[in-house]
């Protein structure tokens, strides 16, 4: 009897390894225009004005430069970051969003698209480090899930050219990059028992925040990437704290042994004036107040987490 031969399946594709960001269309390209024209209780005209552009590229979204440098890290022998979208869109509007891609060199393979239903539960599959999204209610569902998430200020000034080489990315400090254990503090009795609060636990770590899982991915990223890749990442701390509450998140990032590269401990002063002159290709924030004038100068994210954010987005 002749033996049937079978040929063996091959490995399913991982990610493992690699930094994943997942993002929504309205985060990667500028479909303002389009998402006018959506109505939830009927998407038909949106789905017939996006099938008419199918061929007109997009214009580029506030996270555009972001994905467009991170994608640098690749090369042919080493995939170091993944870009997927995932999107409320259609699939049919998914069509011009890769299109997009297409048109702008992007190269993204990967899409997730749920025509008006929540996507963020498809980040657990992927192992998202990163979620960036123009909707408030995803944002919000991935931070519960332990995603680092952030809504995107479609508004946001654009990234500058100034550093084509470099990913320059900037933190908040309490209820970002940390816990919001020290904002409460603040917020309950004010500044001096803040202060006092922080000193006296200056040599204990702050918890982790939602952004402390992306710092360490950027972290390793540079690590992985060495100067192979020709690009490199600077961090900046970008923080309302001051002398003598600095020493805490100093001391939090070295026993997490991780460094940035610029720290800045404004007391208090406008983020906007020191964030135009770092150049972040995106800044990350808890405060809608602070969110705001930093999208004056460059691309912004609202991190809805910690008590500045309500109750009901701790956790």
């Amino acid at each position: 009897m002749d033996r049937i031969h079978r040929a063996e399946s091959p490995m399913p594709a991982s990610l493992d390894g690699q930094l994943v960001v997942a993002i929504s269309s309205r985060a990667l390209f500028d479909f303002e225009q389009e998402n006018a024209a959506f109505d939830p209780s009927d998407d038909a005209p949106y789905r017939a004005l996006q099938l008419s552009r199918l061929d007109v590229p997009a214009p580029h979204g506030v996270a555009f430069p972001l994905v467009r440098k991170l994608l640098k890290f690749n090369a042919p022998q080493a995939q170091r970051v993944e870009v997927v979208i995932i999107s409320r869109n259609d699939p049919v509007s998914g069509l011009r969003i890769f299109r997009s891609a297409a048109a702008a060199r992007l190269p993204l393979t990967r899409g997730v698209f749920t025509r008006g239903r929540a996507p963020y539960r498809y980040l657990t599959p992927l192992k998202a480090d990163l979620f960036l999204s123009a909707n408030e209610e995803d944002v919000k569902s991935a931070l519960a899930a332990g995603f680092a998430a952030a809504r995107v200020y479609p508004e946001s000034a654009r990234a500058a050219e100034s550093h084509p080489d470099e990913v320059r990315i900037a933190f908040d400090g309490d209820a970002v990059l940390f816990s919001d254990e020290a904002e409460i503090v603040y917020r309950r009795d004010g500044v001096e028992a803040f202060e006092v609060h922080e000193t006296r636990k200056a040599a204990q770590p702050l918890e982790p925040g939602p952004f402390k899982p992306f710092l360490e991915a950027l972290h390793r990223l540079q690590s992985v990437a060495g100067d192979q890749s020709g690009m490199r990442i600077r961090t900046a701390l970008v923080t309302a704290r001051s002398a003598p509450a600095h020493e805490r998140a100093i001391q939090t990032l070295m026993s997490w042994n991780i460094g940035v590269d610029e720290a800045m401990f404004l007391g208090g002063l406008d983020k906007g004036a020191f964030l135009k002159e770092f150049e972040p290709d995106f800044f990350f924030d808890d405060q809608t107040g602070h969110c705001r004038s930093a999208a004056a100068v460059g691309p912004t994210g609202h991190v809805a987490s910690g008590i500045a954010n309500g109750p009901a987005q701790r956790g």
